[in-house]
């Protein structure tokens, strides 16, 4: 923890309470609303996704776990005292999420890289059938209403901007305690060879799991709020694999296994996404915009945004150093001297 660390956070804190103060207009908001749930999920997926180096594509399914328990406990038949109410089961939540999510990673954890990947998929369309199936809890492919938030019309958007911002804050602090922990070294080495990890005493399966678990416990939290604010889930929306693959692409975007890569990556996309969707919303030509947004970026810079400019930076500190240090310059001048000087008197014996 640095002061330029906490400048950083104490100046993020600070935009992040202002903004919807600052642009008031409700389209606005509701714009801020999705830029900090997909700054969130890409977050909470980059625990096992970018430390862990575990690409899993099922995190919708408990996106849709949320979204669904909520509809199920505040029903639209519900009426609200207080809508802070549903806010507040959102701890419950992410523990139920977590502990459905342990034996599934058990078992997906059996498998690594691209059969991980297809595993979790898997998972994904098998919660989003069950959704539709199971319409004594879900109401199939009609949906679930949500009780409506008895919240001030001129400023609706608001409390849902703050609880997303609560999650990413979340999402956030796991992920930096997972940088400067013996859990995020763990990870780490993990990441890089997962046998040799296990073979210098690395408690794999246990790192893993934790990773797994804290990561679909927020991303259920979030699908929690995500339903409270639409009011009304359908299980091709909760369940969506769009979701998945926006919460990657960001976490790749902005830079994976770094803390604020996944941040900016939402702020690069959602916006382009919603605006892409504003224009070409009625062919879905917007998807191929998305789309091509990311691959010119990823084209110029595969590593993410963050990564690619520390790289940057370094080389040109590397270079001015080199540029600026004088006693380097002089030594590398007074051994060109000497080299000089002995060529010279060996040139000279050999004529004498």
């Amino acid at each position: 923890m640095t002061r330029g660390g906490l400048s950083r956070a104490g100046g993020f804190l600070v935009v992040l309470a202002v903004l919807p103060l600052a642009m008031p207009q409700h389209w606005v908001v509701s714009m801020l609303v999705f830029t900090v749930m997909y700054a969130a999920l890409a977050s909470s997926w980059n625990l096992i996704g970018g430390y862990a180096g575990y690409p899993s594509l099922g995190h919708a399914a408990f996106f849709g776990f949320g979204a669904y328990t909520v509809a199920l406990v505040y029903p639209s038949s519900h009426t609200l005292s207080n809508g802070l109410l549903p806010f507040a089961i959102l701890p419950v939540v992410a523990v139920a999420a977590a502990l459905i999510g342990l034996p599934i990673g058990a078992i997906a954890m059996r498998t690594r890289a691209d059969v991980f990947a297809i595993v979790t998929i898997t998972l994904l369309f098998v919660a989003q059938t069950l959704a539709f199936n199971l319409r004594s809890l879900t109401g199939g492919a009609q949906g679930a209403g949500v009780a409506i938030p008895p919240f001030d019309v001129g400023t609706f958007e608001r409390p849902f901007y703050y609880a997303m911002c609560v999650l990413l804050l979340v999402a956030m602090g796991a992920s930096w305690y997972s940088r400067n922990s013996k859990i995020g070294l763990s990870l780490a080495a993990v990441r890089a060879d997962e046998d040799k990890a296990r073979g210098i005493g690395v408690h794999v399966a246990g790192v893993k799991l934790l990773a797994f678990s804290v990561s679909v416990g927020i991303t259920a939290m979030v699908g929690a709020v995500w339903a409270y604010y639409v009011n009304f889930v359908y299980p091709q929306f909760a369940f969506d694999p769009l979701i998945t693959i926006g919460m990657v692409l960001m976490a790749f975007l902005g830079g994976r296994g770094t803390l604020w890569g996944p941040v900016v990556g939402a702020v690069i996309l959602v916006p382009a996404q919603q605006y892409l969707a504003y224009e070409l919303g009625g062919s879905r030509l917007y998807l191929v915009a998305y789309a091509l947004v990311f691959l010119l970026i990823m084209r110029f810079m595969p590593r993410g945004v963050l990564p690619t400019i520390s790289d940057i930076r370094r080389r040109r500190r590397l270079t001015a150093a080199a540029d600026n240090d004088p006693p380097v310059r002089r030594l590398a001048g007074g051994g060109l001297g000497l080299a000089a000087a002995g060529r010279t008197d060996r040139q000279g014996g050999t004529g004498a």
